[in-house]
Parts: structure tokens; C-alpha cells; sequence
């Protein structure tokens, strides 16, 4: 319930389309400036098409045709490539206040980069074209939350819409964390009861975040971060992109990027192709449940 008006429930909801059936059969393949804003064991698994290490291709929101006959078919997923590049010539527009739940906060953040100079907003569009296109590949309909990395937010309010109006069966938000040099590690982000907000998506966003952080774990061989949160999981209620969500979502901060050892990595463009078959794989084991 939002507000006094009621969300639709979600935690028991089918996976549009039959075609998940037959995946359970299947086995696996393989910001510290977010405060302020909006940065940040399986049960089955599935399996999803793999594709090359190079570069993502396209751009835009929504999705090329989904394959019919996939594993994921029937199944919208939102993915949210954090932040903007536009954001950084916008102190306005993104300081601006939005609704985030009981409160309210900036409309977004400029994020955070590594010490080479290389930012969040470009590594989370590269990321999320990649899990893009694996998901589509698996037959799931992508929806991404921006359509280049040159423009401006959207709001995290708006982020959240997007998904409400996709009617998703998940929603992940891409983030690299900002955090001490001295930290390293991944964590997922899942939301807390906030009443009137998250009631409705507290467990499945929960199966979800755990779902991610397993594929995560086994695909990149990242650790879990060992300067906040707990064995790799944090439940936060101040996220306003998790709050205005009314689907299951996550958020996913991959590492730190001002820790020298995984803004190595987050630079390696064959580490994201692996980074994204792993949170596509968590995705697919969160939807085959």
C-alpha cells in the first residue's frame, strides 16, 4: 500500500509465460556517492545463452525482440544503469527534490569513478547493456531506465516508474560503490519494510537479492564487501528507488571503485562481460524460482 492506495501484491505472482518451467531443469553457465541519493543460496538455476567478451552493442530502452522460445520467455526485467553522464553539467536538476518514499531526496547524484578518472555513469551503461543483451538472449523483454549516457538522470523516482509501469517480473539497479580505498568487495541492496511503501516487496526483492549475490559470488569471484553490510546483503529503507518500487528490485554495487585491486577490475571490459553473465544468471535463477 502506497499512500492509503493499495499496490499490486507480488511475491507470489507467476512468471509470465511457460516456458520458465523447463529452466528448472537446466544448470548454470557460465557509491558512496549513492548516499545522499540513489547509488546502492539459489534455489534453482537456469541456464542463459552466452554470448562474447567484447563490447555491448545498441543502446535504448526498450529491448529488441526477446527470443520466444528461451528459458526467460514471458519475463520483463528492468534494468537500471545508475546514474547519467549528463549529470555532472546539471547541478541543478539533479539536486532537486523528488518523492523517495515518506520523504524526499536529490533527484540523482553524479556518482563515483576510479582514480584513472573512469566514472559510474559509464561503467553501469556499459554493465547494463551487457546484462541487456544476455537476458534478452535467454528470451526475457529488457527494459533499461536510460537510453544513452549522455543525458541527464531520470529522477530516482522516475527509475522506480519505470518499472511500476513495466509491470516487471525484477528490477535491478546498477551501481559501483565510492567507499574507502582500503574496502574492497561486491554487496546487494535490497529494501526494508517501510509501511505504506515496501510491504508488498520486502521477500521477493529479498530472493531476489540473494539470488544475485550467489551468481555474483561464483561468477566473478569478487568478494563480499568487507566494509559494510553483512556477508554481502544490506537492507536499507532511505533508497527512494527501492521505495517507490512496486516490483521485487535490488540494487547491485559490483565493487568499490576507489579500492585499487576492483577498479581493476570494473576497468577490464572481459571482467564486465563476466560481471554481466553473472547478474543475468542471478536474475535467471531469481525468475525460475
Amino acid at each position: 500500500m502506497r499512500n492509503g492506495t493499495a499496490a499490486p501484491a507480488r511475491s507470489t505472482r507467476p512468471i509470465r509465460g511457460a516456458a520458465l518451467a523447463a529452466a528448472a531443469l537446466l544448470s548454470v553457465t557460465a557509491c558512496s556517492a549513492v548516499t545522499g541519493g540513489d547509488g546502492p543460496e539459489p534455489q534453482v538455476t537456469a541456464t542463459l545463452p552466452l554470448s562474447g567478451p567484447g563490447g555491448p552493442e545498441g543502446s535504448g530502452a526498450p529491448s529488441a525482440p526477446a527470443e520466444e522460445d528461451g528459458p526467460l520467455a514471458g519475463a520483463t526485467v528492468v534494468v537500471d544503469p545508475g546514474h547519467n553522464g549528463g549529470n555532472a553539467d546539471a547541478a541543478d536538476e539533479i539536486a532537486a527534490s523528488v518523492p523517495a518514499g515518506p520523504g524526499t531526496k536529490a533527484c540523482d547524484t553524479v556518482g563515483a569513478e576510479t582514480a584513472d578518472g573512469y566514472p559510474e555513469h559509464a561503467f553501469t551503461w556499459d554493465l547494463a547493456q551487457r546484462v541487456r543483451d544476455r537476458l534478452e538472449d535467454g528470451g526475457a523483454t529488457v527494459v533499461l531506465t536510460r537510453e544513452d549516457d549522455e543525458g541527464v538522470g531520470p529522477c530516482v523516482d522516475e527509475r522506480a516508474r519505470i518499472g511500476n509501469e513495466a509491470d516487471a517480473d525484477a528490477a535491478i539497479s546498477l551501481h559501483a560503490d565510492g567507499g574507502p580505498s582500503d574496502g574492497r568487495g561486491f554487496h546487494v541492496i535490497a529494501p526494508g519494510h517501510v509501511a505504506g511503501y515496501t510491504e508488498e516487496i520486502v521477500e521477493p526483492s529479498r530472493d531476489l537479492a540473494e539470488d544475485v549475490r550467489a551468481a555474483f559470488e561464483e561468477g566473478t569471484g569478487q568478494p563480499r564487501a568487507d566494509y559494510l553490510a553483512d556477508e554481502g546483503l544490506d537492507e536499507r529503507t532511505d533508497l527512494g528507488g527501492l521505495n517507490m518500487s512496486d516490483v521485487p528490485k535490488v540494487f547491485l554495487e559490483v565493487g568499490n571503485m576507489r579500492n585499487p585491486t576492483d577498479a581493476e577490475l570494473i576497468e577490464d571490459a572481459e571482467w564486465r562481460a563476466e560481471a554481466a553473465a553473472a547478474v543475468a544468471d542471478g536474475i535467471g535463477r531469481y525468475l525460475a524460482r
